[in-house]
């Protein structure tokens, strides 16, 4: 009798959605536990920054009253001073109001809520996360706001979030120089304009001083994880040196990609040296190549990036200005490099096996 029960695909399926539901409560029980972890934290922040406010605690007031904590929580480890420390910087941070010594009578006559809070998207991310925004944005209350949405919008993870903490976004989102304002409509011109950065960097490529421009390409496509993290949320790739039949001629695409976000095709030419306004010409021929032969209905338009080592910024807008078709042009960084004397690229293990040979 049991064996015909699980050989029902009803039953198996409702099995299924019992396991389905028991992960999002799972997931929907962590979070709330999260958030309130941080609520927590952000009002003893709160509570820090009054305290230190009335007293002159002088550089051992957080280990003073980690000390007086864990004397009343022996077990709980989440009162060390350095912790201390960080929700103190996680109150002064996101709060909207600054506390004076004057507005403070005695502790708690000052009634600021976490819903007072700027961002409620803060109590949503780990507290890792926050410790590693907190580190490295210092008192920039909107360059924390934007990694706490950006880790909340991409799910990043603690690695990935501070890798695109090291790498700078903030300061590099959507500065590519384009014209999509003029030739995309609202919003997509917007969505456009975020996906693009000035400069993008490509540290994670191990290459030479003396790199060709198809080296960097192929480095590109063997990293294509780390560049797809690089351009940013919801880019498919959909193929590399990308043939397309115009006319009787046959046009190879650097990189071909497929935005989600924005419904269109993303096509992405890489030079290894400064921008030249030639460079506009052949991306705006692949960009309506593309709206011609590849977009379907419902599709957005093509969008173009030119990825070059430099740029002169008045040169690439007035070269912007002259398309029509949508493109942006920004600059990468390649720093952390070896010798010049090094060969161009490290060998492939075929060469390798063909010097031993």
């Amino acid at each position: 009798m049991t064996d015909i029960i699980k050989s029902n695909d009803a039953y198996k399926k409702w099995i299924t959605q019992i396991k389905e539901q028991y992960r999002k409560s799972q997931i929907k029980a962590a979070s709330s536990v999260n958030r309130e972890m941080l609520m927590f934290y952000w009002e003893l922040g709160r509570n820090l920054e009054i305290v230190k406010a009335q007293y002159d605690w002088g550089s051992k007031f957080y280990k003073v009253i980690s000390d007086d904590i864990k004397r009343e929580l022996p077990d709980v480890k989440s009162f060390s001073p350095r912790n201390l420390l960080y929700m103190h910087q996680f109150y002064r941070l996101y709060s909207l109001e600054t506390i004076t010594p004057q507005a403070v009578a005695q502790l708690g006559s000052v009634e600021i809520t976490p819903q007072a809070v700027a961002q409620m998207n803060i109590f949503m991310i780990p507290w890792g996360h926050h410790r590693f925004i907190i580190d490295k944005c210092k008192n920039d209350r909107d360059k924390a706001v934007f990694y706490v949405e950006k880790a909340l919008e991409n799910n990043w993870s603690r690695a990935v979030l501070l890798n695109f903490l090291d790498t700078n976004l903030y300061e590099r989102q959507g500065k590519a120089i384009s014209n999509f304002e003029k030739t995309l409509p609202a919003p997509q011109s917007d969505l456009a304009q975020e996906m693009t950065k000035d400069p993008y960097n490509f540290d994670f490529l191990t290459m030479t001083e003396g790199y060709y421009e198809k080296e960097l390409k192929d480095a590109l496509m063997n990293n294509i994880s780390d560049f797809l993290l690089e351009l940013g949320k919801g880019f498919a790739f959909v193929g590399r040196e990308y043939r397309l039949e115009v006319g009787e001629t046959e046009q190879f695409i650097d990189m071909l990609f497929y935005n989600i976000n924005l419904h269109c095709y993303v096509v992405i030419e890489v030079k290894i040296r400064d921008f030249e306004p030639g460079d506009m010409g052949q991306i705006g021929t692949y960009v309506a190549a593309v709206d011609g032969i590849l977009r379907k209905e419902g599709d957005a338009p093509t969008v173009g990036l030119l990825v070059c080592k430099n740029k002169d910024n008045v040169l690439a807008q007035y070269a912007v200005n002259s398309s029509n078709a949508p493109v942006g042009i920004s600059e990468y960084e390649l720093s952390e490099l070896m010798p010049e004397d090094f060969k161009g690229t490290l060998p492939s293990i075929e060469e390798i096996e063909r010097k031993l040979k």
